[in-house]
């Protein structure tokens, strides 16, 4: 059970209850909503970075698992974004290396790489970086690294709060592939 209580629409101050009643009943919205004054700000970054990038949204989903399994506490993060990489045709194989860390070869082991090093030392190391570098644009690294900020920063909420489960799926349909095809 949540440390903190979920806040509905019909206790939120108008400006809140208008947002909740358009998003997905998800518990983690209704905990953040508690922050009456930038919960809609957050939810238009957030959107965001599930739908405008220009990073591939299947690696975007890896690293979303990755910080996930990264944080102790994170497991509602790991379910719902799972459930999204699934959605939009990640492997099963490459889910499982978001969750152990050995993933096979490519992009996958470099954004994984880099993932782990933010996470754990708050930076990538100078190979890390420099392979980064010579494979993605300018954008799209910093565009990893507002992903990475924001799942730190969502699954330290949710340990937190410890916060209930949702069942699996209820954001998919927010999320569409606009990133950069897979090579």
């Amino acid at each position: 059970m949540s440390r903190l209580p979920y806040l509905e629409a019909t206790e939120a101050p108008v400006h809140v209850a208008e947002l909740l009643r358009k998003a997905p009943d998800l518990n983690i919205f209704k905990l953040i909503a508690h922050a009456h004054d930038t919960f809609g700000a957050w939810l238009r970054f957030g959107g965001s970075l599930l739908r405008d990038l220009e990073l591939d949204a299947q690696l975007r989903e890896l690293v979303i698992l990755r910080v996930a399994h990264l944080t102790p506490g994170a497991r509602y993060e790991w379910v719902q974004h799972e459930a999204i990489a699934r959605s939009i045709g990640v492997a099963p194989q490459r889910i499982e290396a978001a969750r152990s860390g050995h993933p096979a070869v490519g992009d996958d082991a470099l954004v994984l790489a880099f993932t782990d090093q933010v996470v754990l030392n708050s930076s990538p190391d100078t190979d890390t970086f420099s392979a980064a570098v010579a494979r993605f644009s300018d954008r799209e690294i910093v565009e990893l690294l507002l992903v990475i900020g924001e799942y730190m920063m969502l699954g330290r909420i949710m340990a937190t709060a410890q916060i209930d489960l949702d069942l699996p799926g209820t954001l998919e349909a927010l999320v569409t592939n606009r990133g950069r095809p897979r090579d």
